[in-house]
């Protein structure tokens, strides 16, 4: 097809091709793989300026997302691509293939520089993409390590990312460092926590919480101005509307006391199974388990709690017919029993490229995902516009990367996304801080902790 880019697009193009190493982040669905292609394909064939581009990314991104995008436009259709993906000899032979856009997946990076190192090879690559680069925000990584040693010597390095500071702004500077060697940020991550941020919890020398001092926020994002560019979809998108439903479900009482039992003791006995808990963390996960219906014992056998979400999933799927419908699970037993119970529906997981490609086509009426897999660079958008979060998760950036699967560019209709919530648990607890934007589960065990208090004083 051909490229008819938005306003903020062609300011997006004009930015990447004028600052030779920014980051771009941009809200899901802006288009930011088809606006750094473009880019890229003036630097080579106009400007003269790119000859040969590594892409960092996650593996199913690196390996479909950007192929993907390629053959979707016209403007594109001179761009090769070579995958550096698979066995050690599959990544060798893509790497010695003569292209001018190589992916990887993030996990081999570290090879990929050792490889070079090792055999004093020429680093090739005159530019640098690592697209969604908050994967890179720890400065411990041996990633992050690798990765700065080639960023300094690239010519061009381009940051993408929906969410540069998904828990807090500390996760900025590893990945400015790459771009600007410190000059912005401090040189060492200590220097950057002095200057922006105090100890909100510690014990002695050991820091437990930072938080940001007053203005910093501002102070920060000042300081990269001329390196980043933010753009949120809200502003820039004219989307169908995103209809929020939430089904809540009654427990049986008898059920509601093992529940309350385990949310008190952090042990729980059914039918001489043991299910213990030896942390307010762990205990979490377990909650949220019975909120679904079923839970691991001490020996990882799966207990069978209640069948709600089941019967209530099913009720939505009669429901709505021959409506595809995506399905986000927490837990491998969630997957077992959702194959188990829903088979006459004939439920798919998204496993490979070719479930996106028949899902996009129609051909799948029932997706089962997990969140962590559906992240970024996934289109499913053509598929369906029907979510239900079978399972919920605490993580902010994964709920709101797969929600972001359907509801983004190229969606026509309304996108309705149901929560099955089991009342009175866990699952109202993760509902508030998903709605109040509260990040981590670390605010999850706090109210985890107000709840059991006032359990025990009833």
């Amino acid at each position: 097809m051909k490229f008819i880019p938005h306003e903020y697009q062609k300011f997006i193009i004009d930015k990447i091709i004028n600052t030779k190493k920014i980051l771009v982040a941009l809200d899901m669905g802006l288009g930011k793989t088809v606006s750094t292609l473009s880019a890229l394909d003036y630097l080579i064939f106009d400007s003269l300026e790119v000859n040969k581009v590594l892409i960092i990314a996650p593996l199913r991104v690196a390996s479909w997302t950007w192929e993907e995008e390629i053959t979707k436009f016209d403007h594109l259709k001179y761009l090769e691509i070579s995958k550096i993906i698979g066995s050690e000899d599959k990544r060798i032979k893509a790497l010695n293939k003569e292209s001018i856009l190589y992916t990887i997946n993030r996990e081999n990076v570290v090879w990929l520089i050792g490889y070079y190192l090792k055999n004093k090879l020429t680093w090739p690559f005159d530019t640098i993409v690592i697209d969604e680069s908050s994967s890179f925000k720890s400065h411990s990584s041996k990633r992050f390590k690798a990765l700065k040693k080639v960023c300094q010597i690239a010519n061009r390095v381009i940051e993408l990312t929906g969410t540069p500071a998904p828990n807090s702004l500390m996760d900025l500077w590893s990945q400015v460092y790459l771009l600007d060697e410190g000059k912005r940020l401090g040189r060492t991550i200590t220097l950057y926590r002095q200057m922006y941020f105090y100890p909100k919890i510690a014990n002695g020398n050991i820091v437990y919480k930072y938080e940001l001092k007053k203005g910093s926020e501002e102070i920060i994002y000042n300081k990269l101005s001329d390196i980043m560019v933010s753009l949120k979809a809200i502003d820039h998108l004219k989307l169908p509307d995103k209809v929020i439903k939430y089904i809540k479900l009654e427990m049986p009482e008898d059920v509601k006391k093992k529940y309350q039992e385990l949310e008190r003791n952090y042990i729980l006995t059914i039918d001489k199974q043991n299910i213990t808990a030896l942390s307010a963390g762990v205990v979490t996960n377990k909650l949220l388990q019975m909120a679904n219906g079923q839970v691991y014992d001490e020996f990882k056998n799966v207990i069978k709690i209640h069948d709600l979400k089941i019967e209530a999933l099913i009720d939505l799927i009669e429901l709505n017919q021959d409506k595809p419908i995506l399905v986000f699970y927490a837990f491998k037993h969630d997957l077992s029993h959702l194959l188990s119970k829903l088979d006459k529906y004939k439920p798919k997981q998204l496993l490979s490229d070719l479930d996106i490609k028949e899902w996009n086509l129609g051909h799948i009426r029932l997706m089962l995902c997990h969140p962590a897999s559906m992240g970024h660079g996934i289109n499913l958008q053509s598929g369906g516009n029907i979510i239900v979060w079978y399972g919920l998760t605490w993580s902010l950036e994964l709920y709101q990367q797969a929600n972001a699967r359907l509801y983004r560019q190229g969606q026509n209709k309304p996108v309705y996304i149901y929560h099955l919530i089991t009342k009175d648990t866990v699952d109202e607890d993760v509902i508030k801080r998903l709605e109040s934007k509260e990040q981590g589960q670390d605010m999850l065990i706090e109210a985890l902790k107000a709840r059991i208090n006032k359990v025990k004083r009833q």
